[in-house]
């Protein structure tokens, strides 16, 4: 116990003695021995790449889980070094609820059958996006957190015993100083003075090798630059890979559902037509000059589906209404809110029109388009 109280009188003595240097060195009273400005430059962008470091890192992981109660919680398990639980994601809890309202409605009917075929795909979206978050995870969060919990700490330290070997150096010039002019004015022995140089010199070697071991940490954030542009590279191919399946998935999803209108069989009545889009096409530019059936399963007593059909003269001008990819060579892509050319031949099928963009040709889907006047 009696160790215990004199180390804590002697750091506290260290500890006002520090706070004493260092406001004489504000004020201007005492000496301070300056850094050399190669290590002040490495020390400024060190602190540079900490800094941004934390911020690049806390607002990934509010892009990744935008729910603090759940960021907290995986912060809680990652310091007790235990594994979080694998969590379903939104959208594969939709994609659930959606299969098991499809069971109580009945699989069989129209709202059960595409309950059952948006639940799917809401599924695969979210084991997407659990494959993207735990990619994103172990490929960009832990190195940075690498970063901050291991070299900047190391750094940071060093560079603390540098502080403290700069003020130990910049004490001992003081007291050689003090002695050098009590030598002078009573023309004492130089016993005072050697001890003071002495002093000096050994405080002065000890913080020239802290600055060269400064020195080094703080040159290898070039290596940690280099490092994180790996990682910022894996988390965009990450990115855009998550996306990508996105994108499929609800090109898929849409492809089905159009498939799905298709196969729903004849229609309840003479006058509901599963497709208005392309049944405002139809009936604008019939070549009789009279309305006609816009729909493709007419009922008897409604003009026959040959005369339905579109000359090739009937063009107009369409914007796109979604991405669309083609899957063959008779198809055309199409990018959202671009305007095309569209009209339709003889014997074509109703839910698809012929686009021309420049001197591109192909079918496109009527459900991607919105026809203009």
């Amino acid at each position: 116990m009696d160790f215990n109280v004199k180390k804590l009188a002697s750091d506290a003595g260290v500890f006002f003695t520090r706070a004493v240097q260092f406001t004489e060195e504000k004020l201007g009273q005492a000496e301070k021995t300056e850094l050399d400005p190669h290590l002040e430059n490495l020390i400024t962008r060190a602190e540079g790449t900490k800094n941004w470091t934390e911020k690049i890192l806390r607002q990934t992981e509010v892009l990744l889980q935008p729910n603090p109660s759940a960021r907290i919680e995986e912060f809680i398990y990652d310091k007790l070094d235990r594994k979080l639980p694998s969590k379903t994601t939104n959208a594969e809890l939709l994609g659930q609820h959606m299969l098991d309202a499809a069971n109580e409605f009945g699989p069989g009917t129209p709202y059960g059958a595409t309950l059952i075929t948006v639940g799917e795909y809401q599924k695969r979206l979210g084991a997407a996006e659990r494959d993207f978050l735990h990619t994103s995870a172990s490929t960009f969060l832990t190195p940075l957190r690498n970063f901050l919990e291991g070299d900047w700490r190391t750094i940071s330290k060093e560079r603390r015993l540098l502080e403290n070997r700069r003020l130990d150096l910049d004490i001992c010039k003081a007291r050689l100083k003090k002695a050098k002019q009590a030598e002078t004015k009573a023309a004492l022995l130089s016993e005072e003075a050697d001890k003071a140089e002495h002093e000096l010199r050994v405080a002065q070697t000890e913080f020239d090798r802290q600055a060269e071991v400064t020195r080094l940490l703080l040159e290898g954030i070039s290596s940690t630059h280099l490092n994180h542009l790996r990682c910022l590279h894996d988390f965009a191919e990450a990115q855009a890979t998550y996306y990508a399946q996105c994108h499929r998935f609800m090109q898929d999803l849409q492809r089905e559902l159009a498939r799905g209108n298709d196969v729903s069989g004849s229609l309840p009545s003479g006058d509901v037509c599963p497709n208005p889009v392309s049944s405002a096409f139809l009936s604008e530019t019939s070549t009789t000059g009279a309305p006609v059936s816009s729909c493709p399963n007419q009922r008897p007593g409604t003009l026959p589906m040959e005369h339905t059909q579109l000359p090739v003269t009937g063009a107009r001008k369409a914007k796109v209404l979604y991405d669309y990819d083609a899957h063959d060579g008779s198809e055309l892509s199409l990018l959202a809110d671009e305007l095309i050319t569209v009209y339709t031949v003889p014997g074509m099928d109703p839910d698809w029109l012929i686009g021309e963009r420049g001197n591109q040709k192909g079918k496109v889907p009527v459900t991607y388009l919105e026809l203009l006047s």
